[in-house]
């Protein structure tokens, strides 16, 4: 270890173009991401900008008038004795009643089991293990796709996997792991199967539209269709990139690595084998339960004062089956989990699946921290109006210069595309633009489904360029088991392609799917108000 450590690890090759131009962006980004606050600290101080300025700009008149009520509308200032008591008499019930906050914690008990249980892992490893070499680098990213929906397992599993299995096959290491990372972080938002992190960000998305309109529902799972999709567009991209771009130029970086030091591929067991089918089909029996509950005219999953005949009284705001949705995630989860765990021996006793719920609620603790103060700001920022003002002025803006709604589209794209580079969470950055961002462009009549979607895809594309990424480190780190030199700049000039070329062709995507109008998801629309 003492020898590891006297090697250069961050030295960047010459041939990366140490000193360039776009090395000082680079180190610029860094830096100035380095500098901003604690994610929570940053909402903590957000709230305090709030009362400040809603006791500034109260006395002010700015000529608007509130869109629902027709009312003059005026900053309330928030440090008045009235205000301060209001704010410290409902705290708990502002936290506790976060959106946010329910759908993540329930969806994360049943991420949990099937994760910590092993299903998940043994699943990834059987997808790879049967793949034709052929078509290794399109299952690779599907599989990174896939691994959305056990919260950040992908980083830990499919990333050195990729490496694993790219030197197993004859092919560059490094090429597995950056398109397994280009799969996992690049394609984050592309996914057919639903995960915490759709409900997550739509939670943070409707609260942020009810600044404008509090009646205002949305479905939990609002880009669906269109993140399904997405999928097919990141795997066939990523494959082009993979095999005609990175590969190639890897080919003159030689594979140096202690072969001792190299993670083997692991064989699943038959025992472990027999359990993951074990758990599948006790997955799909729970599918088709659900479907068999669901068909019937009469289901009580089904919204008994639907008649729109356009749509299924399944898909209805108030339908049962709607409100379930982050529930249906943690059972549909934690059965396979719990199968697979008696199956392969890993759970001896009940007390076994209650660990693995318990492991990933303590990886939750900082988000429930964030959290906190997400939501005291988000409450502070849509009462005192500033929230509602700021989206007034900013679409007359946006009126005035007269701009295609879709320019205004690819503006968000590329703004939560940069706004990544300083801060990683993908929460914790919607949580603060959002509440700017979705009613503005409710005003110009563009609906909060479809700037999601446009965060979405801005969001991904620049996360595997970004040192600011908490996995970041990691993934350099198993990049260095086969390549000792390998440093930040390496993996960045990997990983550019991806992000430049997955930027465009994932935003061109998104304007031919609404030029189409095909659906972002069921009961999710492309313009506001609903038609």
């Amino acid at each position: 270890m003492a020898e590891e450590k006297n090697e250069p690890e961050n030295e960047i090759p010459e041939s990366q173009g140490r000193g360039t131009l776009f090395d000082k962006f680079l180190n610029f980004i860094e830096k100035a991401g380095n500098k901003l606050p604690d994610p929570a600290m940053l909402f903590f101080l957000l709230l305090v900008i709030v009362w400040v300025l809603s006791a500034i700009l109260s006395p002010i008149d700015f000529g608007e008038v509130h869109p629902r009520t027709g009312a003059e509308l005026n900053v309330q200032n928030m440090l008045t004795g009235d205000n301060l008591a209001d704010f410290l008499a409902n705290m708990i019930n502002t936290f506790v009643l976060f959106a946010p906050l329910g759908i993540v914690l329930v969806a994360m008990l049943g991420v949990g089991v099937a994760e910590h249980s092993g299903w998940i892992d043994a699943g990834l490893k059987k997808l790879l293990g049967f793949t034709p070499a052929s078509l290794l680098t399109p299952m690779l990213i599907l599989i990174a796709i896939v691994s959305h929906t056990a919260a950040d397992a992908g980083y830990v599993l499919v990333i050195p996997l990729g490496g694993v299995i790219f030197y197993a096959a004859g092919r560059h290491p490094l090429a597995g792991i950056a398109a397994a990372f280009a799969g996992v972080s690049g394609g984050f938002s592309a996914n057919f199967i639903p995960s915490a992190i759709d409900p997550l960000l739509m939670s943070f998305t409707l609260e942020a539209a009810r600044i404008l309109d509090p009646t205002i529902e949305l479905n939990p799972l609002n880009n669906i269709y269109f993140t399904a999709v997405s999928s097919i567009l990141i795997v066939g991209v990523g494959w082009y990139i993979t095999d005609k771009i990175v590969e190639p130029r890897l080919e003159g970086i030689e594979v140096d690595g202690d072969e001792d030091q190299m993670p083997q591929m692991e064989v699943v067991t038959e025992k472990e084998s027999r359990a993951f089918w074990f758990g599948f089909g006790a997955m799909i029996l729970g599918f088709v339960g659900l479907i068999l509950w669901a068909w019937p005219e009469g289901s009580s999953l089904r919204d008994p004062n639907w008649d729109n005949p356009e749509v299924s009284s399944l898909f209805s705001f108030q339908a049962p089956l709607m409100q379930a949705i982050v529930p249906l995630i943690f059972i549909l989860l934690l059965i396979p989990g719990v199968v697979y765990g008696y199956a392969s021996g890993r759970y001896k006793t009940s007390k076994d699946m209650i660990d693995n719920m318990t492991k990933a609620m303590e990886s939750m603790g900082y988000y429930v921290v964030m959290a906190f103060f997400c939501a005291l700001f988000i409450d502070a920022f849509g009462k005192s109006n500033i929230g509602l003002l700021v989206a007034i002025k900013g679409a007359n803006f946006l009126q005035a210069l007269a701009l295609p709604g879709q320019v205004t589209i690819v503006g968000i794209v590329f703004l939560s595309a940069f706004v990544n580079l300083l801060v990683g969470s993908a929460s914790a950055k919607w949580a603060l633009i959002a509440p700017i961002f979705v009613p503005m462009l409710m005003q110009l009549g563009i609906s909060p489904d479809l700037t999601q979607a446009a965060y979405r895809v801005g969001d991904s594309v620049s996360n595997i360029i970004t040192p600011l990424l908490p996995y970041f480190p990691l993934v350099v780190v198993f990049c260095q088991r086969y390549v000792k030199n390998t440093g930040i700049g390496t993996l960045i000039s990997m990983m550019i392609p991806y992000s430049i070329i997955f930027g465009i062709t994932w935003t061109i995507f998104l304007l031919v799917y609404w030029w189409l109008g095909i659906p972002l998801s069921f009961e999710a629309n492309y313009v506001y108000p609903a038609p």
